[in-house]
């Protein structure tokens, strides 16, 4: 028999919706103002955004945030999905089980303790290295740092629904070590590395509290930027600018949404063609 939800659940979820995208539509709604402030809707205009691509110094942060992001990202990705191998395949749980607490807590560090610790490692390396300084390879290093728990996590669990028959059956055939990773395993994780890397991405591009600490006085991410804008208060540029960047993101999970459901029907495929 099946079970019917209850309208006082739709009604919820629908409030919750509501609660959490109507400031984002207000401000994406006062980026076309004609005015100055929010205060009050004056007129539909594209000034702000005209203004934001005169903007030099805004535009080119916000394409070194999002070099920063995809390059910590794809570094973030590569290393967390040998070391969600890794860490599956040790044979002793004891040791599995502490590299697993150690990854967990990396995520649940809060950021200001991790933002901390990378600058005092920093400032320790700068004074042991001459020509070390913060800048971009600081902020890059950190942000791989931060990225690669999350990556783990999104890759052990389709290891652990991986059905490890396949690569039996992969090596009775005569595949070796390579031609398993490669043809066998990676397809298979597939869902998990693109949803890692886009986690990744966003948890680059979304960052403030490691960032604020590590980065130098020649390089700057759009959050700090935004941040020391905000002090002096919030112009309608800067509405602007997050329109754009909520547009991106919408395209990023719609981009994703059609990969991974691509990747579902070539992942069976697969799986039936190997057990043929």
């Amino acid at each position: 028999m099946q079970q019917t939800r209850p309208k006082w659940a739709e009604l919820y979820l629908i409030l919750v919706f509501i609660f959490l995208y109507l400031p984002i539509f207000y401000l994406v709604w006062y980026s076309f103002n004609a005015g100055d402030t929010m205060n009050s809707f004056t007129g539909f205009s594209l000034r702000h955004f005209s203004e934001l691509f005169s903007d030099t110094r805004l535009v080119i942060i916000l394409l070194n945030t999002f070099l920063l992001a995809f390059l910590s990202a794809l570094i973030a990705t590569v290393i967390g999905t040998f070391g969600a191998l890794f860490i599956y395949y040790l044979r002793k749980r004891r040791h599995r089980n502490t590299l697993l607490s150690l990854n967990n807590i990396l995520i649940v560090s809060p950021d200001v303790t991790i933002g901390a610790s990378f600058l005092i490692l920093f400032i320790t390396l700068g004074s042991i290295f001459s020509g070390f300084s913060l800048g971009f390879w600081t902020v890059l290093l950190a942000h791989v740092s931060f990225s690669i728990p999350i990556v783990v996590l999104m890759i052990l669990p389709k290891l652990q629904e991986m059905n490890d028959s396949m690569i039996t059956a992969g090596y009775d055939l005569g595949a070796n070590n390579r031609q398993i990773l490669k043809d066998i395993i990676l397809p298979y994780l597939s869902p998990g590395i693109i949803a890692g890397y886009f986690m990744a991405f966003t948890y680059s591009l979304d960052d403030f509290a490691v960032t604020f600490f590590v980065t130098g006085n020649g390089f700057t991410t759009l959050s700090v930027e935004i941040y020391s804008r905000a002090r002096r208060g919030v112009s309608l540029e800067i509405n602007a600018l997050s329109t754009l960047i909520f547009l991106f993101a919408l395209v990023l999970v719609v981009g994703y949404y059609y990969i991974s459901k691509d990747n579902q029907p070539r992942s069976k495929k697969k799986k039936r063609g190997l057990l043929r």
